[in-house]
């Protein structure tokens, strides 16, 4: 039977993401991509090829939504706000941000994690620190802040706030949290 591995690793992204690596089997991935264990090894080659392409997809669609979200037209401490909101999964799921969680899982162990990782932390430091950088030309954001630090604060709170959801200590503590890195701006 053939099928579309680009839709394969869609399907598998959302596996990963609900299971966890560890926790997410090869006949759990064959069961929920519908094919057999041949196809999913002689396309993949292996649970964690599929993991890493996995994370490479959810990095990709992350960057495309900071790009999107940034380029709105609302005022700027709303866009980060937004950004924030959504990389965390905060009002939507308790899932946390994939990275974040597979970081936890597999902590500095598994080298091909910690690059895809790096890359997409590097990429949303990077879109706040320019949405930052724009928010104090426009007089939105205090200019006294470094706009390295804040937005390294920014990615520190979406970390943070990403494993209190998936520890789900509540809204309430994540709404506090955001508010105040925010309104720190």
């Amino acid at each position: 039977m053939q099928f579309d591995a680009d839709a394969a690793i869609e399907t598998a992204m959302g596996v990963f993401w609900r299971n966890g690596y560890g926790a997410t089997t090869p006949q759990t991935l064959t069961s929920e991509l519908q094919i057999g264990k041949g196809s999913l090894y002689n396309t993949f080659k292996s649970k964690h090829h599929l993991f890493v392409l996995s994370l490479a997809r959810y990095s990709t669609w992350r960057m495309g939504f900071l790009a999107d979200n940034f380029a709105s037209p609302d005022p700027v401490r709303l866009q980060l706000r937004e950004a924030v909101e959504v990389l965390t999964g905060y009002g939507d799921h308790d899932r946390g941000c994939l990275l974040v969680n597979a970081t936890a899982e597999l902590g500095s162990s598994d080298q091909s994690v910690t690059e895809v990782t790096e890359d997409l932390f590097a990429g949303i430091e990077d879109a706040f620190r320019v949405a930052i950088q724009r928010g104090q030309r426009n007089g939105e954001l205090d200019p006294a802040n470094d706009p390295g630090a804040a937005a390294g604060a920014l990615l520190t709170t979406v970390v943070g706030t990403s494993l209190l959801l998936k520890s789900r200590t509540g809204q309430g503590r994540v709404l506090r949290t955001i508010d105040a890195t925010i309104n720190g701006l």
